[in-house]
């Protein structure tokens, strides 16, 4: 998923994700998700 999302964005094998630009990508709510991740 993550490498579909880096082609979509035209970015490099390198280059890191956002939590916001994979959120746009599965449709989820970015500050749900750092929720999740914070705890």
């Amino acid at each position: 998923m993550i490498q579909k999302i880096k082609e979509k964005l035209n970015k490099e094998e390198h280059q890191f994700i956002t939590v916001e630009e994979f959120c746009a990508y599965a449709g989820f709510e970015p500050e749900k998700v750092k929720e999740v991740m914070i705890d």
